[in-house]
């Protein structure tokens, strides 16, 4: 700098680079400014459609892939990126006057991931490969964001289905999911299955790791639950004292076995799922999927099935059920006080893709609950994310819905890793 102005000097232009550089300054302030604009508004509140007596209210866009998020006791958001942004991975968005705006966001975190919670006084996050935290404050304010503490590292990380989501029990184990690169176990290049499959040695599963254990390896974890090809949502339910996980099933039916299954077949099965887990569950995954049509687990193609034999005696079957292929990729059990009492102790469930059997997707379910049992059909809850008729498609998808959580005050925040928005949903009375 001080070359350049030495030069300008000798060539009496010093006036012309200053003038250069306040031009600069401005034009990198206005474009700060309309930025932070876009954090208030980015989909027409109306476009997203609720139950009567709900109201939408868009906090946040263009952040970048958001992936899920956690809400501190003063509303501070946490959202965690699956693609950097400006070189960090973490997201703190701050309403600092509470008028319903963000007005203050921080980026820190140099690592990509999905999973994102506060648990006793930390701030925890995960790459694809492990676990992270921060200490917070008695309001649950981060204190460093510099120097995070490794909590769990050395996790399977193919590239393919390599999300690390989390939850806690109350008794500070860590339940990491580890989904599979594999679709159905395949011995690469063949339609034929692996027996026994190899990889449910270190993925396809749940690994329970110590929260508070520093510097932990994968071979310090142990396997909680398998048979699970991958898991994005996942949900300790301090009711029924289990976990709660959303399965994404498997695919490609059609394409190694057309003798067994017709291309609608292939876009229609098998079942997206939530599952309740305990120590020891094995939900089947790759010797069998669950048909929701047959309603019944049917032993997978791979593994000498032909769509009708059924398989899985010792299997675990799904709690609740959904069309294939729509990406359940949170969970969240809502246990405020803010909604009517038909939504205390339901879950809600983002889905990031749709259903060619529904012509429906990119929405947020809710699957009531009644003495911790599903009661009743899921019923969607928010929706038209992706802004276009799925039925009669008229351009690109608008945002995917991603990750949940629950707000101080009982309202609950969607996320979509698209477009990067984060909305608000309250009830009104």
């Amino acid at each position: 700098m001080g070359s350049i102005i030495s030069y300008s000097m000798k060539n009496s232009n010093l006036k012309f680079v200053l003038l250069g550089l306040v031009l600069f300054c401005s034009f990198s302030f206005i474009s700060y400014r309309w930025n932070t604009k876009l954090f208030k508004k980015v989909v027409e509140t109306t476009d997203i459609k609720v139950p009567a007596g709900f109201v939408v209210q868009i906090l946040a866009s263009d952040l970048g892939a958001t992936r899920h998020m956690t809400i501190s006791k003063n509303g501070d958001i946490y959202a965690k990126l699956s693609k950097l942004k400006e070189g960090k991975g973490i997201y703190l968005l701050r309403d600092t006057n509470k008028d319903g705006v963000i007005d203050e966001t921080k980026l820190f975190g140099n690592y990509t991931g999905t999973g994102i919670l506060i648990n006793k006084g930390y701030l925890y996050a995960s790459s694809n490969k492990g676990v992270y935290r921060y200490k917070l404050n008695a309001n649950e304010e981060i204190i460093d964001t510099e120097n995070p503490e490794n909590i769990v590292n050395g996790l399977l990380d193919h590239g393919r289905d390599n999300a690390k989501p989390f939850s806690f029990d109350n008794k500070s184990n860590l339940y990491v999911s580890i989904g599979s690169y594999n679709d159905a176990c395949r011995i690469p290049g063949t339609g034929t299955g692996m027996v026994p499959c190899s990889i449910l040695d270190s993925a396809g599963g749940i690994w329970k790791f110590n929260a508070d254990k520093l510097n932990q390896g994968f071979k310090d974890g142990t396997r909680y639950a398998t048979g699970i090809k991958n898991a994005v949502g996942t949900f300790w339910n301090a009711k029924t004292n289990s976990l709660f996980i959303t399965a994404h099933g498997r695919g490609q039916f059609h394409d190694f076995y057309p003798q067994f299954y017709t291309p609608k077949q292939s876009q229609e099965m098998p079942a997206e799922a939530i599952y309740e887990l305990h120590e020891g569950d094995d939900a089947g995954w790759p010797y069998i999927y669950y048909d929701q049509f047959q309603n019944k687990k049917i032993q997978a193609p791979e593994y000498g099935g032909d769509g009708k034999k059924v398989g899985g005696e010792k299997a675990i079957n799904p709690t609740v059920t959904f069309p294939a292929h729509m990406g359940p990729n949170d969970l969240l059990f809502y246990t405020g006080k803010m909604f009517p009492a038909k939504y205390r102790n339901g879950a809600f469930v983002a889905f990031h893709g749709q259903s060619a059997e529904l012509k429906k997707g990119y929405l947020v379910a809710f699957v009531p609950f009644v003495n911790n049992k599903p009661s009743g059909k899921w019923e969607i809850f928010a929706d038209n994310f992706a802004g276009i008729d799925l039925v009669k498609p008229s351009g690109p998808i608008q945002h995917r819905p991603c990750g949940l959580a629950q707000g101080p005050d009982g309202a609950l925040y969607v996320c979509d890793d698209l477009n990067g928005s984060i909305y608000r949903i309250a009830y009104k009375k």
